[in-house]
């Protein structure tokens, strides 16, 4: 039988790094459920779509093909239409533009089968919003991951200015105060820890720190 170890959390809390690490220790498939969403929004901004445009973001579904996979490297890469969207993804404005549409229903609905089908088919570590609530109520661990929003937002813009990209720190900061507020107070599915979670807050640890102590987490409980 699978297991299944479902982390939550918000924006730029270190989740999808952490859960890819942990999950290349263990041996386990690594589901990066954000990138998923973070597609669907790449998608839907290519077309022009905000927020607003709701309809047109669930009819946009039936002609879009989102795929998890791995590169020559074994690198898990998210496709869109068959087109490696990683690099294309992680932008403050793509970042918006998921968690809106992460509130449509239809749009969680499209995914919900393609989570679980991999969780029920593969030992995983599952990252999102809602894993451990929704997507997977059953996981055998379940971890909330968090860190301040001054510690998220300085994470993430020392990992965009290393890509290149020229951003302004009071404006990540501003992106993630705003995300945690729609992820949290969206009527679906809204971000909060499950019931029976393990609560880790990694403000101010570095990454092996961090690591390490859900390494712990897990091997105490699998």
């Amino acid at each position: 039988m699978s297991i299944a170890i479902a982390i939550d959390g918000p924006a730029g809390a270190g989740k999808s790094t952490i859960a890819r690490l942990a999950a290349k220790e263990l041996g386990y498939i690594y589901v990066d459920t954000g990138a998923l969403y973070r597609a669907i929004g790449l998608a839907a901004s290519r077309r022009g779509y905000t927020a607003e445009n709701k309809t047109e973001i669930i009819a946009l579904l039936d002609s879009i093909k989102v795929e998890l996979a791995f590169n020559d490297r074994q690198e898990q890469i998210v496709l869109l239409d068959g087109e490696d969207v990683s690099g294309f993804i992680r932008t403050p404005e793509i970042s918006m533009m998921a968690s809106a549409v992460s509130a449509i229903p239809e749009v969680r609905a499209f995914l919900l089968d393609l989570q679980r089908n991999m969780a029920h088919t593969n030992n995983v570590i599952m990252d999102g919003r809602d894993i451990g609530t929704v997507v997977l109520p059953d996981a055998k661990i379940k971890i909330f991951l968090s860190a301040s929003p001054e510690c998220r937002a300085r994470r993430r813009y020392d990992e965009l200015i290393e890509k290149g990209m020229d951003v302004k720190y009071e404006d990540i900061l501003n992106d993630v105060i705003a995300r945690d507020y729609a992820d949290s107070h969206r009527e679906i599915a809204p971000l909060k820890p499950a019931d029976e979670a393990i609560i880790v807050d990694t403000s101010g640890e570095d990454l092996e720190t961090s690591v390490n102590k859900l390494m712990t987490i897990m091997r105490e409980n699998i």
